[in-house]
């Protein structure tokens, strides 16, 4: 397997749509896995939901860099929101999008800041941001990010 040295326009949207498809087929998993703080049953399924809808919002065009891709998904993400983890996964994403503002291609370092960003604006958004959710998955990668971005 080839290292990945740089994302660009077409890396990304392979990346969005994978991850949309991947999603759509374990939504029964997360939905099974979220018991805090309460079990709600459609976790998962929002998720994926909210993914769709940003996904279709890439799916086919042009973009002039991952910047524009970025936040076309974002919008994409936000206007087809379901849920408290799909205005979650929103945010992260909004925050991805303004981390990556003006880039035609990114590299790891560029990924690792706007996964930070994303994180940051994410707890930003919430009321009352509780550990043990979402949040904490996706801060927690954020953080790993950073040390192989080293």
């Amino acid at each position: 397997m080839m290292a990945v040295k740089s994302i660009n326009v077409d890396v990304f949207r392979q990346m969005i749509l994978i991850a949309n498809q991947r999603l759509s087929l374990q939504s029964q998993f997360v939905n099974d896995l979220n018991v805090f703080p309460v079990p709600d049953g459609d976790t998962g399924t929002n998720m994926s939901l909210t993914l769709m809808s940003g996904a279709k919002e890439v799916e086919q065009g042009n973009f002039n860099g991952v910047s524009e891709l970025a936040q076309r998904f974002s919008k994409g993400l936000l206007m087809g929101a379901r849920g408290n983890s799909g205005v979650i996964l929103s945010q992260l994403f909004r925050g991805f999008a303004k981390g990556i503002e003006g880039k035609k291609e990114i590299n790891r370092d560029d990924f690792s800041l706007a996964l930070s960003k994303g994180v940051e604006l994410a707890y930003q958004a919430a009321i009352k941001p509780v550990e043990g959710t979402v949040l904490t998955v996706a801060r927690e990668t954020a953080e790993s990010s950073k040390i192989i971005a080293q």
